[in-house]
């Protein structure tokens, strides 16, 4: 058994998940171990836990993220078995399925998702966790100055930032924030799931998208739709964006906008991972037209 499937047994045992005959590691996700662990004579259970958990609320904000995704947009998440400062225990989902019809019902969903919960205000009751680091969701009416204070420099002084972007690109994305009412369209706010990348997106037993590992909070729904736009989605979900395009009434503009709103998510995994997967390139071609001659 490898030391990651012994600790995610540890945990259940401890936490009384009761028959638990062994654990399979999954991989995808980045910052948690994860496992289906099978029980006997019970229903197998997706299992997730860090080695060292980075704060007592990781899990409830995540299994509180799934319940308000489901109750408040519809849209189909694993029910939540255990959430505790050790353990989140859920329902087994499915990978999901490789054809177009598949993607074009998660257009449906997410459409549905960011049309029915238009919000006053952007942020949300609490904060919650992206990875291992707190996602601070203070309430704010404007959201240009929200996403440019929660979403884009609050990694400013993060380590691995400060020693992969210099003066000027650090400058280059103050100006950028300064500058977001001319770069992006003012858009009300909308419950987004907050960490939207492809690996997220599963299967119902029934064959409906359902999602996963959340970051909730109110903000411009394109943050979810520029996730799943850079995060190398498979051939089949190209009518993904055209569908959901078509029934939010999304301008024609929309895809020169996804660099820009996708900063937020290149900065949390450069400030996370040794292994950036070229996140700090990307960030320096997006902030290179604000920059100013050295």
């Amino acid at each position: 058994m490898t030391d990651s499937a012994t600790l995610l047994l540890d945990r259940l045992r401890r936490a009384g998940i009761g028959q638990v005959v062994s654990v399979e590691p999954v991989i995808g996700g980045l910052a948690a171990l994860a496992g289906i662990a099978t029980r006997r004579d019970a229903p197998p259970v997706f299992v997730k836990a860090f080695a060292d958990p980075p704060d007592d609320d990781v899990f409830a904000a995540e299994a509180e993220g799934l319940t308000a995704l489901r109750e408040l947009g519809g849209v189909a998440t694993p029910d939540v078995i255990r959430a505790d400062r050790e353990l989140l225990v859920l329902s087994v989902l499915r990978p999901r399925p490789r054809d177009e019809d598949f993607w074009e019902q998660l257009a449906h969903a997410l459409a549905r998702l960011h049309l029915s919960t238009v919000h006053g205000r952007f942020g949300w009751h609490r904060d919650n966790w992206l990875g291992r680091r707190r996602q601070t969701n203070t309430w704010s009416e404007d959201g240009f100055a929200f996403f440019a204070e929660h979403r884009l420099l609050r990694w400013l002084g993060q380590p691995r930032v400060d020693a992969a972007l210099d003066t000027n690109d650090r400058a280059a994305l103050e100006r950028l924030c300064r500058r977001l009412p001319d770069l992006l369209p003012d858009r009300p706010a909308c419950l987004t799931h907050g960490d939207l990348w492809t690996q997220n997106v599963l299967s119902t037993a029934d064959g409906r998208p359902a999602l996963i590992d959340p970051a909730v909070s109110y903000m411009w729904a394109e943050v979810d739709l520029a996730h799943v736009w850079s995060t190398s989605p498979p051939p089949e979900a190209g009518r993904f964006f055209a569908r959901y395009a078509e029934l939010t009434a999304l301008d024609s503009d929309w895809p020169a906008r996804m660099p820009i709103i996708q900063l937020r998510q290149h900065l949390a995994v450069l400030a996370q991972f040794d292994d950036d997967w070229g996140a700090a390139d990307q960030i320096r071609a997006t902030l290179a037209p604000f920059r100013t001659l050295s």
